[in-house]
């Protein structure tokens, strides 16, 4: 999604490893994994132009690392189970670090809102601790319009209950990326500025009331498609069985999306890209690598890339064990793409089709030019999202994940060190 005014860059941090006492427990909530076909990588993205930066929760003193399971959607879509009132009522969410509110579609929805019937609905009647808010908002999407009152009510995240959230309810979703969606809403976990209304983000909520101890969460995500489950969500912290450390960390340059430096691209043929340094955006909301359009179609040649339609590439399945190596730098460290990462394989019916994972994304000055780094970079490595505070700044550390199999695998309530 299109990112604010570009503010001056900050200098990169060095590498370093922050780890805390060994004992706190985190609490995991698991991700699903679904399949999409070609013409529907990306869900739909909001288009906000923030005019200030945001402002920051307050810290709490006691809280436990909460970790939320993901689901996967053919290696694009990743989302997580949330309950919303007492006694909750249970949804799937995309936890969307490129926007900051929270929505599941409601009871009350538009009769001729297709989406809001084929998926779970919030009954505000069902619930003893609803609270009307009414307050109408809308949010825009790429390809369509989601419109809406605000609520209030308790969410339950992780097994833990207890924090009162307001959140909107869906009335009206005309786009129909959310008809065939396998997720019922969207749980934001970007800057407060982006957050339509004014609402409070739920990761503030979280720390605000004492369930978070801090304001940091990490994703996993498993990209192994034979497999059932599609990572975790931390919240809270980081598992250093997660990832093969050490993790490197950037500041914020702009603190409403997750927008650090990126020194520059290259591939292993020799092709050099954003050669002078460049924005980049760590979205999980996004299914693919994007970037400006002249260098995407660079980078396709590189890769061996065939035209196919809106944009997206071909890639000769036989070929893949041949092509380059992508590296990314940040913060003086290479982050490697492979392309068995940067390749989306679609097995039907016994045929398999093979699709780039970067496509082109012109943004105009000043937002632009970025490169937003979707779920092809984030299911290579593990990220952690760090908001710490006003006077530190708010930081995000990266490592290579740790192949599945290798470490402790997640699930349930587990004892471990935490890192962020």
């Amino acid at each position: 999604m299109p990112p604010p005014p570009l503010l001056s860059l900050l200098l990169l941090l060095p590498p370093l490893l922050d780890v805390q006492p060994a004992g706190a427990t985190l609490i995991r909530i698991p991700l699903r994994r679904a399949h999409l076909g070609p013409g529907t990588l990306k869900p739909p993205r909001r288009w906000v132009e923030p005019v200030a930066l945001p402002g920051w929760g307050t810290a709490a003193t006691e809280g436990k690392p909460i970790f939320v399971p993901l689901s996967n959607y053919l290696d694009v879509q990743y989302f997580g189970e949330i309950g919303l009132g007492t006694p909750p009522q249970n949804f799937s969410v995309v936890f969307d670090t490129g926007s900051s509110n929270l929505w599941v579609p409601s009871k009350r929805c538009h009769f001729f809102s297709v989406p809001c019937w084929l998926h779970h609905r919030f009954d505000s009647d069902a619930s003893s601790t609803f609270r009307s808010n009414g307050t109408k908002f809308a949010i825009q999407y790429g390809t369509g319009r989601l419109d809406g009152i605000l609520s209030e009510d308790k969410l339950t995240i992780g097994g833990i209950e207890g924090a009162s959230v307001v959140f909107g309810e869906a009335l009206w979703e005309p786009s129909l990326v959310f008809t065939f969606a396998h997720f019922d809403g969207i749980l934001g976990l970007g800057f407060p500025i982006l957050a339509v209304g004014g609402v409070q983000p739920p990761l503030d909520v979280l720390v605000d009331q004492g369930i978070l101890d801090k304001p940091v969460f990490s994703f996993y995500l498993n990209r192994d498609p034979e497999e059932a489950d599609g990572g975790e969500l931390v919240l809270g912290g980081s598992d250093p069985t997660h990832y093969i450390p050490p993790l490197t960390f950037m500041p914020v340059t702009v603190p409403a999306y997750w927008q650090i430096h990126m020194e520059r691209m290259q591939v292993a043929t020799g092709l050099t890209l954003c050669a002078r340094g460049c924005a980049a955006i760590l979205d999980t909301g996004t299914s693919l690598i994007t970037g400006p359009k002249e260098e995407i179609r660079a980078l396709q040649r590189a890769i061996g890339g065939l035209p196919l339609l809106v944009g997206e590439y071909l890639i000769q399945c036989s070929k893949i064990p041949e092509l380059p190596t992508v590296s990314l730098l940040f913060g003086g460290v290479w982050f490697n793409l492979t392309a068995q990462d940067y390749v989306i394989q679609i097995a039907r019916g016994g045929a398999r089709v093979c699709l780039s994972g970067f496509q082109a994304l012109d943004m105009p000055p000043p937002a632009g030019p970025l490169w937003i780094l979707g779920d092809v970079f984030l299911g290579a490595h593990v990220a952690v999202f760090d908001r710490r505070d006003k006077k530190g700044g708010a930081r995000v550390g990266l490592a290579r994940a740790r192949p599945r199999g290798a470490g402790r695998r997640g699930g349930g309530s587990a004892q471990a060190r935490l890192s962020g």
